[in-house]
């Protein structure tokens, strides 16, 4: 009689897809799992439990990396957890560098949206600020500057 569940359960259960779960075995976010006679591979509870961490923490962005010493520090939880805050500070911190990007972005685009007054094509504002840097206003994604002679 064969226990745990099939990857495709999995996937299934936790949202997430074949190929992930397999990725994730690869890198050692999840252990490898246990496999039948015939070769299946076969998950449990715990398994089902990190990966719904993994998932959890990649939604609220943080990078694989920060996941795998969240995980570790998870293993053991008689550790204090300042590296655990520390992790998630910088993730918060990633988040709102993101977010400003994300506002100055919009801002742009609703400017060159608010000064296109549709027309002939080579009137339109928005192919005019998309092909001149120097009509952007957003810092955020200026040219790089040109190298020094």
């Amino acid at each position: 009689m064969e226990t745990g569940m099939a990857i495709g359960e999995l996937a299934r259960r936790t949202g997430t897809k074949v190929q992930t779960i397999r990725y994730y075995e690869q890198i050692g976010l999840l252990p490898e799992p246990l496999r039948t006679a015939g070769g299946q591979r076969r998950y449990g509870e715990a398994e089902r439990r990190r990966l719904g961490f993994v998932r959890h923490a990649r939604e609220l962005g943080f990078g694989l990396e920060a996941i795998r010493e969240l995980l570790d520090l998870a293993a053991d939880p008689g550790r204090d957890c300042a590296h655990a805050d520390r992790i998630a500070k910088a993730n918060l911190g990633d988040v709102r560098r993101k977010i400003a990007r994300l506002q100055a972005l919009e801002q742009e685009l609703a400017r060159m949206v608010e000064e296109c007054r549709g027309g002939r094509v080579e009137e339109c504002r928005v192919l005019e600020v998309l092909a001149d840097h120097d009509l952007c206003l957003s810092p955020e994604h200026a040219p790089p500057a040109s190298p020094e002679p």
